[in-house]
């Protein structure tokens, strides 16, 4: 059989030899990965990946796999600040924040109760979810975030299922402009246009709904 010059150009110069393959996402997820500054995601998100809530360490089981690779390529930016994640997005290759980002989206995610902007809304955790506060140029966190906070598509990730703790500190990171990668700042206005009160008050509803 011939084999044209092109061809033995392309096997010599291995443009023809297959893809080195990840490291098996479940062992960086449970063990760590290759790189010393991969450490296991389990370590902080916990064996099955629904978070450590008193340590403010959030659930990761469940979420799109976009969502989660926008986050760890965000981590890796600065776009989003966590001087915990940095460090670990920075050492993680493209190919195997994909493979982790489409496990996580496999693995069981808590039941949430059913809630629409049907229901009547009171206290202000509630009626910030439900109702928005419209004076304010908020619109209702389950506009964007879906019935019941249960996320909507890669960009806006549920809200339910996640811990009080978290919650708040995301929206703190919003307030203080430490947390920078949404659409047009709009996360970023939200946050910055709720009191301390309505800040405790709508994360603990959204905590709340896992049942």
């Amino acid at each position: 059989m011939k084999i044209s010059r092109w061809a033995l150009v392309c096997i010599l110069s291995g443009a023809f030899t297959e893809p080195a393959f990840a490291v098996d996402p479940q062992q960086i997820f449970s063990q760590g990965g290759p790189n010393p500054g991969v450490i296991a995601c389990s370590t902080c998100h916990g064996a099955d990946g629904l978070g450590m809530p008193a340590a403010g360490f959030p659930r990761l089981a469940g979420l799109p796999a976009d969502y989660l690779t926008k986050q760890i390529s965000d981590f890796r930016s600065g776009t989003r600040g966590n001087p915990i994640m940095q460090p670990i997005a920075q050492a993680l290759s493209e190919d195997d924040s994909k493979a982790l980002a489409v496990m996580l989206a496999k693995m069981p995610s808590p039941a949430v109760k059913p809630v629409t902007r049907a229901h009547a809304a009171k206290g202000p955790g509630e009626i910030l979810a439900l109702r928005g506060a419209w004076d304010r140029n908020i619109p209702e966190c389950v506009a964007c975030h879906g019935p019941s906070g249960i996320g909507v598509g890669a960009t806006f990730p549920p809200l339910s299922g996640q811990s009080a703790q978290y919650l708040k500190s995301q929206l703190n990171t919003w307030r203080q402009q430490t947390r920078k990668n949404d659409q047009d700042d709009l996360m970023g206005h939200i946050a910055r246009s709720l009191t301390d009160t309505e800040v405790e008050a709508v994360s603990q509803y959204f905590a709340d709904l896992s049942k």
